[in-house]
């Protein structure tokens, strides 16, 4: 079922029905049960809205479905402590522990030298993170950061950028001490209830007494069923626990292009700070992601203008939001059903960026395989929580990527699915970058990291390292 609605009346009326075609047809053809855009173009606002919020118990997607944003969550973080930034409260240089003197690491030099902004830009050198629930109680985020002398220290902080979930959460953790409120009650003072995002939680009672939508993955015959778990625990929540829906999406966008602030008090305060925020930090390498990261946010030029944008991923449940500040254009795509959900996401934005700006979005074309460089990259691959493996059958590369089994096997409660093996291509004949060619994660690229004697020991997929464990010969 489709529900169309809009606020764009000045808009052409054929642009507004080719968006809502194209969300409904992508989404009907990838087999997304519910799926919600928003767009943010020549001053108006565009919503398409297609589907249910579950197989089970379906009710109409409209713009005011929540949806859980997974890792957009961390734009939010990031803003409510450069909002403190610009109070004077937080120095973004300053070591993580003036502001929470007994954080423990796995490496001690790390732990005294880390930075709040090498949490904000991901150079903290954190593996990705932990998968441990620390109860729902006001203490979650704190019994979390305590158990990170657990977690590996994969680089010297500033040494490298490697996506991390965890820095991320110490990172709320660093609003909770400075502010002496929960994360989630910082969060809402910050930035919540100044902007007028009324419709954005991160309490089940908050987000269960509203419509919102859950997500789906396929069993091996395809069909869809209901992802449980729902949401992940409370110490996850500033990297990624964060419930909204795409109006609110918009609004938070139009906040961070500047435009269509509720209190323009915070708009002044933040003015210097958001656009620092959207200023390259650190580069990045083979990455779709970007060619950056900023604060908060992925960078990336194409076509003479700068995109600005973040996604994210709960159990089945995806997110995107990309902004082009020259433009003043946004884009949010949410969708319930995994892994697909992925794939229409990039896909919309994809649509309406060539649509609305007449930006194209590339793909690199991958080299024919070569067996002797195929041989020098197999081999599994790990993080604490996750397992990466690549495998050649002598005609073409695949990875496949997910939890490790260990973890999946003591875990009280059930998992996201692993990623099915995809197709891979090496994009240059003297370097070690990759597309994935096939499969949920179509698109995304990466590359291959050596130590000195040239041996590959580590690859990098979404901005994570992960780290040879095996090589196939062993």
């Amino acid at each position: 079922m489709e529900n169309w609605k809009t606020s764009a009346y000045g808009l052409g009326e054929s642009k507004m029905r080719a968006l809502s075609d194209f969300v409904e047809v992508t989404a009907t053809k990838l087999g997304i049960p519910g799926v919600t855009v928003g767009v943010w173009v020549d001053g108006q606002e565009v919503y398409a809205c297609h589907g249910v919020t579950s197989v089970d118990n379906p009710l109409p997607v409209d713009r005011d479905t929540l949806f859980l944003l997974g890792s957009v969550t961390k734009t939010y973080t990031a803003t409510a402590l450069m909002r403190l930034v610009a109070e004077g409260r937080v120095v973004l240089d300053a070591p993580v522990r003036r502001y929470i003197p007994e954080l423990e690491l796995a490496d001690e030099r790390a732990a005294k030298e880390v930075t709040v902004l090498n949490l904000l830009n991901h150079t903290a050198g954190m593996d990705l993170g932990m998968i441990v629930d620390t109860g729902e109680g006001n203490d979650a985020l704190a019994a979390y950061v305590a158990k990170m002398a657990e977690l590996k220290q994969i680089s010297p902080p500033g040494a490298r950028a490697s996506y991390s979930q965890t820095g991320y959460n110490l990172a709320g953790r660093i609003i909770e001490k400075v502010t002496g409120l929960t994360y989630e009650k910082a969060i809402a003072s910050l930035v919540l209830e100044p902007l007028g995002l009324s419709n954005s939680f991160f309490a089940r009672d908050d987000i269960m007494t509203r419509r919102f939508a859950v997500g789906h993955n396929p069993a091996e015959d395809g069909t869809l069923s209901v992802a449980r778990l729902w949401r992940r625990w409370r110490g996850d929540n500033p990297g990624g626990g964060l419930a909204s829906s795409v109006a609110d999406q918009i609004r938070w966008a139009r906040f961070h292009l500047g435009d269509g602030c509720a209190d323009s008090g915070v708009c002044t305060l933040l003015a210097e700070n958001l656009h620092q925020m959207k200023e390259p930090t650190v580069e990045l390498r083979g990455s779709a992601l970007g060619n950056a990261i900023g604060i908060g946010w992925f960078l990336r030029d194409m076509d003479g203008v700068r995109l600005v944008g973040h996604g994210g991923s709960a159990n089945g449940q995806f997110s995107e939001l990309l902004i082009v500040p020259e433009r003043n254009f946004a884009i949010v795509t949410l969708s319930n059903a995994g892994p697909n959900g992925i794939t229409f996401n990039q896909s919309v934005v994809r649509w309406a960026l060539e649509m609305y700006l007449g930006v194209m979005v590339r793909d690199p074309e991958p080299l024919p395989y070569n067996e002797n460089r195929a041989w020098e990259i197999v081999g599994k691959y790990e993080t604490d929580a996750q397992m990466l493996i690549i495998r050649t059958n002598g005609e073409k590369l695949t990875l496949e990527v997910g939890i490790r089994p260990e973890i999946r096997a003591a875990a009280d409660t059930e998992l996201p699915p692993d990623y099915a093996p995809a197709d891979i291509g090496l994009l240059s004949a003297d370097g070690d970058e990759y597309v994935v060619t096939s499969g949920g994660l179509k698109g995304q690229r990466g590359f291959f990291s050596r130590d000195e004697s040239g041996a590959v020991v580590g690859v990098d997929l979404a901005g994570r390292l992960y780290n040879l464990t095996r090589t196939t010969s062993e």
